[in-house]
């Protein structure tokens, strides 16, 4: 049974809980992160979740995320998830972090203190058909569009992170 890392406002460890139970009854505080994978023409490798996850599958959200296991550091999931889900790795830097809440529609929460990293890849991603129904490269200023337009389409982390993240800052900052 998969296990996420138990955390106070502070992200200080506080325990370890079975990630379906950490979900339930309001959603306890979890570790988590979300990782943003750009090329070096200043897209972002975005993925359609896929459709047998059992939250907000099949709407569109940053390269990756996850849970870092217990006992494992953050750096080492996030690029072991990268792996997992896309078929490459790549150098991140860390860049912020966020607490958010969301209600599923099947009556779980998510209760994420959620790390953001940064990264650049030219490759051809190998999306996992498990993990990702869809992928697509965007600029930002086009997805800030769609997402004013379209919002139902993507996940509730992502819209909070590209609202208050300056990715163009950051990718000058990766590629110069």
């Amino acid at each position: 049974m998969e296990q996420v890392v138990l955390v106070d406002e502070n992200d200080n460890q506080i325990g370890v809980e079975e990630k379906i139970k950490a979900h339930e009854n309001g959603g306890k505080l979890h570790r988590a992160f979300s990782i943003f994978v750009f090329n070096s023409k200043g897209e972002l490798l975005l993925q359609q979740r896929a459709s047998v996850k059992y939250h907000f599958s099949n709407l569109w959200s940053n390269t990756c995320c996850g849970h870092p296991r217990p006992e494992e550091s953050l750096n080492s999931a996030v690029h072991r998830r990268l792996r997992e889900e896309f078929g490459f790795d790549t150098e991140l830097k860390e860049n912020g972090s966020l607490i958010y809440n969301a209600n599923f529609t099947n009556g779980l929460t998510e209760r994420e203190f959620d790390h953001s990293f940064i990264g650049i890849f030219n490759g051809e991603p190998e999306p996992n058909p498990e993990e990702i129904g869809d992928y697509k490269w965007i600029c930002i200023e086009e997805l800030k569009k769609d997402i004013k337009e379209n919002s139902e389409k993507y996940t509730p982390w992502f819209k909070m992170f590209v609202s208050r993240i300056n990715f163009e800052k950051e990718l000058k900052l990766l590629i110069d």
